[in-house]
């Protein structure tokens, strides 16, 4: 199947995900696709997963990939000092490619509260958290300490697991009974307008 005719397929795909918040079953897509048999319908899936545009997860659920639009990467901006700014269209890129290696074990969260403010992560912020990494020392992390949820660096030592704020007004947690760790923060992201 052409690559064009694929694009036009995933576009498809993309606008009823943004719609619906979900991939459609394979009945949906017989009207989104124009299509008369599920057949037809699984060959157009089969070859938009061999493309990358879709993957499986273990239960054969269809995942999103590369639906989401790229967005062109126009060059550098200086941080520091001012400087002469040329636009030029060096790549595109998906933020799920950027932000996502895993795919599976990646979730979203939107942080409440406070405590990690000194880490640039703001209330109403997303967090892009991977699960089944095994958290490094200065890692942040989501975790379930004595049954109470929290977003914090982690730092072990001597076996010893703390769990420290980006705050100062939010002290060193010490599990007094279980620590479980959700996963590790990968990403931040903020929206400002």
């Amino acid at each position: 199947m052409k690559k064009e005719i694929l694009r036009q397929y995933a576009e498809k795909l993309r606008e009823y995900y943004l719609k619906a918040k979900r991939m459609p079953t394979y009945s949906e897509m017989l009207g989104i696709f124009g299509l008369r048999s599920k057949n037809a319908v699984h060959k157009r899936i089969a070859a938009l997963v061999a493309q990358g545009f879709l993957e499986k997860d273990s239960k054969c659920r269809l995942l999103p990939v590369r639906l989401h639009n790229p967005v062109k990467i126009l060059g550098a901006v200086a941080a520091g000092f001012p400087s002469p700014a040329e636009e030029e269209n060096i790549d595109l890129m998906s933020l799920d490619d950027y932000l996502i290696s895993n795919p599976q074990a990646t979730y979203l969260l939107k942080v409440d509260g406070d405590s990690m403010i000194g880490a640039g992560i703001m209330p109403g912020d997303l967090i892009l958290v991977q699960k089944g990494r095994i958290p490094a020392n200065g890692d942040i992390v989501v975790a379930c300490v004595d049954n109470e949820w929290t977003l914090k660096f982690f730092e072990k030592h001597k076996g010893k697991t703390v769990l420290i704020a980006a705050n100062k007004k939010y002290p060193s947690i010490e599990p007094k009974q279980e620590l479980v760790i959700a996963g590790v923060v990968i990403a931040n992201v903020r929206k400002y307008k």
